[in-house]
């Protein structure tokens, strides 16, 4: 494997004590997690579901992406960035990566958002990924978005602590919605897991009945008068998507090393740039104001003989 989690004895009693708890799922740890990853990354509100996956389906639907809607994302990704959106019955359509970096061209996006203007062909949502943690250029899309009027998802599954001009990917400052899975291969896990923020309250308590059944408790919300206390209403057709308590709380015990997760991730990353130097191989540096989890470390090799022997000449 590419990865592997580490979990540790406070991991495991943080486990244990939420099985001999009264709540398995349904129960607090899961707001606990949510509102310290959405502190931690600096948006307003957190939903926490079963999978990085089910955090994509939700929020496009919350955006109201259905049949006939256009979602544009880019080709190199896990294949969960597109497929919850055709699981939404979308067109779904990619825009070229930077060959630099890996991900969305900002320039390919403008030529093809020009394009699909003069076509009436524009894209309701356009999801960008954080490709091994280098965040996209997000001001960037973000003035595109509002010059052509589409919604924005950051798929940060990749991209747990890092940082884009001074702020935490996730803090939704340009887009509407932040995605994160919990993966074992990712910077903390929950088994599986994943999590969806904004700064937008609607979309919030949308994609909360989304990932619940539809079904809500909250009697300031009912459409009809409650018969008693145990009175609930399905408002929307959902999914059981919830997030289990016992996977809230290892998230919880994770959530305190990412600190030296990332600190040892930045350091291999660091002896990699440092070993590979001079060699064929073109390793992804992040620009200035940007700062990378190293998810991933993207190594682009030129296997053209007449480079390589330029390059072993050099050095």
């Amino acid at each position: 494997p590419y990865g592997r989690q580490t979990i540790e004895k406070d991991d495991i009693a943080a486990v244990t004590e939420t099985l001999k708890s009264d709540f398995l799922t349904q129960g607090p740890q899961v707001p606990k997690f949510e509102e310290a990853v959405a502190s931690y990354c600096g948006a307003k509100h957190a939903c926490a579901v079963n999978s990085g996956t089910s955090a994509l389906h939700v929020a496009y639907l919350a955006l109201g992406v259905r049949p006939g809607s256009r979602v544009w994302t880019t080709p190199v990704t896990f294949v969960a960035t597109s497929n919850a959106a055709l699981m939404c019955g979308a067109e779904v359509s990619f825009i070229d990566v930077d060959p630099m970096t890996g991900n969305i061209s900002t320039t390919a996006l403008a030529a093809s958002l020009q394009t699909a203007a003069r076509d009436h062909e524009l894209p309701d949502v356009v999801t960008v990924v954080h490709l091994g943690g280098l965040p996209c250029d997000m001001k960037k899309i973000s003035e595109l978005a509002a010059l052509y009027h589409f919604r924005v998802i950051e798929d940060c599954c990749h991209a747990l602590g890092s940082e884009y001009r001074g702020e935490m990917i996730g803090s939704c400052r340009y887009s509407d919605i932040s995605v994160f899975s919990f993966h074992p291969v990712k910077a903390i896990t929950t088994g599986e897991g994943g999590m969806a923020l904004t700064n937008n309250e609607k979309l919030w308590q949308r994609m909360k009945l989304l990932s619940s059944h539809g079904i809500t408790k909250d009697d300031e919300v009912f459409e009809e008068k409650p018969d008693g206390g145990w009175y609930y209403e399905q408002q929307m057709l959902g999914f059981n998507y919830r997030m289990p308590d016992i996977s809230a709380a290892l998230g919880i015990s994770q959530l305190k090393k990412l600190p030296q997760f990332l600190k040892r991730r930045r350091a291999i990353a660091e002896r990699y740039l440092r070993e590979l130097a001079g060699t064929p191989a073109r390793c992804c540096r992040a620009p200035d104001g940007y700062v990378s989890s190293y998810h991933l470390f993207i190594v682009h090799v030129d296997r053209r003989k007449e480079v390589y022997d330029a390059l072993r000449a050099e050095n």
